[in-house]
């Protein structure tokens, strides 16, 4: 499948092959949502949404996954040398490093604009040195950089239907409405790292400190003043998707139902998070596999009914198989109809 997406591409040079291919494997370990979101783009077009994921799955990684014994100086010097091989590389326009190499070529080939790639590396410096955010705004800024000009940087592959800087702001706000489901599910983890992203104004409104949290993560016994806070931090998060999933529909018409899906399951995080309480200190809430399978599934019949709409016409109906699908679970039949289909 990888050969098919790269020969659709037109990407050609043995090299870089391989370096989309490291991306791509990136993304399938780390990133399993949205790499299962990336499937339903037409095949010609996941190279590039893997070498973006890739560079920031890679640069996060830096930040948060390096062997925990590492020292602050050896996070700084490992982002400082991923900062040069990425100025030397989109300069140059290809790089020694796969993962740059496949960033450069995309940068390239859809003319992304190379401030979001900066933005986004200033982002991961800052979070070696700050620990919390006073307030939403404080918070918001920082984002920019983590999260919205992800959406930016993906605009170019993914078209739109109307001017570019008219589906920005939306792509800006879905970038920050995912990471803000991660901020909510990732309270735990992030606060064994050091870590609130939680504002610090809107802790205080129920009573909440980061001490409060620690001694809440430390002793395993919820808080009902935590639990008010992570209500409304989750409230938060669901006025950005309002304010985002309109944008959707300015893309153009092959590439929504990936982001309609990644939508979806990234908003189930919130309804996970509900499902178990709120209980984010002591356990990850994850979206369960039988529901992730009916959205994807869903999102193949939705990518299915758009191209026969294409060969066959608006005022033609397509097949079964090949309509959205109900909330319910999805039949055997329909999802290997829907998987042919797109694959």
């Amino acid at each position: 499948m990888t050969d098919r997406e790269l020969d659709a591409a037109g990407i050609t040079d043995p090299a870089l092959r391989a370096a989309y291919r490291h991306c791509r494997a990136l993304n399938a370990r780390h990133g399993k949502t949205y790499f299962l979101a990336t499937r339903l783009l037409p095949v010609e077009r996941r190279p590039a949404v893997h070498a973006l994921y890739g560079f920031a799955r890679w640069a996060d990684d830096i930040v948060d996954s390096l062997d925990p014994g590492a020292g602050p100086d050896v996070r700084v010097r490992a982002l400082s040398r991923l900062q040069g091989e990425l100025e030397e590389g989109l300069r140059r326009g290809g790089s020694g490093e796969p993962v740059v190499r496949a960033l450069a070529d995309t940068a390239h080939r859809y003319a992304i604009d190379h401030a979001h790639f900066r933005d986004f590396m200033t982002a991961m410096r800052s979070d070696l040195v700050v620990t919390a955010y006073p307030t939403y705004a404080d918070l918001r800024a920082y984002m920019h950089g983590s999260a919205a000009v992800i959406g930016l940087e993906m605009l170019p592959v993914l078209g739109t239907v109307v001017p570019r800087e008219e589906a920005a702001p939306y792509a800006a706000a879905l970038g920050v409405a995912f990471q803000l489901s991660n901020f909510l599910r990732d309270v735990g983890e992030d606060l064994d790292r050091g870590r609130v992203y939680l504002p610090a104004d809107l802790l205080a409104g129920h009573g909440v400190d980061r001490e409060l949290l620690v001694q809440s993560r430390a002793t395993g016994h919820p808080d009902r003043r935590i639990t008010a806070a992570l209500k409304e931090f989750e409230a938060l998060t669901r006025g950005v998707y309002r304010t985002a999933v309109p944008g959707i529909d300015l893309l153009e018409p092959v590439a929504r139902p990936c982001i309609r899906t990644a939508a979806v399951l990234y908003g189930g995080i919130l309804d996970t998070v509900a499902r178990d309480g709120y209980a984010v200190l002591h356990r990850r809430s994850a979206v369960q596999r039988r529901r992730r399978a009916v959205v994807a599934v869903d999102g193949l019949a939705r990518v299915a009914a758009a191209r026969l709409r294409a060969r066959t016409g608006p005022g033609d109906r397509p097949p079964a198989c090949a309509r959205p699908l109900p909330a319910a679970a999805p039949s055997p039949a329909m999802a290997a109809c829907s998987a042919e289909e797109v694959a």
